[in-house]
C-alpha cells in the first residue's frame, strides 16, 4: 500500500495563503476570539452587583446585561470569596425590603381607568387582576426566600421566653383504689358463677 501523507489541519489551511506562481506563504495563526460575558472578577462588578441586588432585582435578571458575567460564575465567585458572600447575602436581605416595598406600590397604585360610551368612570378588572397577581407572587417568593421576616407564623403556643406547659393532676390512690375494687368484683362475679 502505498503511505499517504497526513491532511493538515483546516486551521493551517485556512491561515495559509497564495502567492504568486503557486508558492504557498503561511500566515501566523492566531487562537480565535473568545465570545461571551466576561468572567474575570472585579471589585466594581462585584459592587454593581450588590447594589442592584440590594434594589431587589434577581442576579439572573442582572447577568442578563451585556457587561455582566453569566450567573454562575457569580455563583463560583461567590463560593470562593466569603467577603463577597456576605455582602451578597446582606444585599439580598435589602433587596427583600425593596421587593416588598415594591409590592406596597403595586397594590396602592390605581387600576387602569376605562370609560364607556355615556363616559361613565369604570375600572379595569384584567388590570386589578394583573396587580394582585404581581403582588401575592413578589410576597410568595419572599415567604419562601426569608421566611423568618415574610412568612407566615404559625404558633401553637408559647414561645422560647415563654414555653407551653402541661400540667396534670393524677390521684393515683383513687385510680389504684378504684383498680382494686373493679378487680375484687370481677372475682366474686366469676365465683358465683
Amino acid at each position: 500500500m502505498p503511505e499517504t501523507a497526513a491532511k493538515p489541519s483546516k486551521r493551517a489551511t485556512a491561515a495559509s495563503k497564495a502567492t504568486g506562481k503557486g508558492k504557498v506563504a503561511q500566515q501566523p495563526v492566531s487562537a480565535p476570539k473568545r465570545t461571551g460575558r466576561p468572567s474575570k472578577y472585579t471589585p466594581e462588578l462585584a459592587a454593581e452587583i450588590c447594589e442592584r441586588i440590594g434594589k431587589g432585582e434577581t442576579l439572573r435578571q442582572i447577568c442578563r446585561d451585556e457587561h455582566m458575567p453569566h450567573w454562575t460564575n457569580v455563583y463560583e465567585w461567590l463560593s470562593r470569596d466569603e467577603g463577597l458572600s456576605v455582602r451578597v447575602a446582606h444585599a439580598r436581605e435589602i433587596g427583600y425590603d425593596a421587593i416588598a416595598e415594591e409590592s406596597l406600590d403595586i397594590t396602592d397604585s390605581q387600576p387602569l381607568a376605562v370609560f364607556d360610551d355615556a363616559g361613565n368612570k369604570r375600572y379595569d378588572p384584567g388590570s386589578i387582576a394583573w396587580n394582585k397577581n404581581r403582588a401575592e407572587h413578589r410576597l410568595k417568593l419572599l415567604a419562601c426566600w426569608n421566611p423568618k421576616k415574610y412568612g407566615t407564623k404559625v404558633a401553637l403556643g408559647g414561645d422560647p421566653g415563654n414555653p407551653i406547659q402541661v400540667e396534670a393532676q393524677i390521684e393515683s390512690n383513687t385510680y389504684l383504689a378504684a383498680i382494686m375494687k373493679n378487680a375484687e368484683l370481677k372475682k366474686q362475679v366469676a365465683a358465683n358463677e
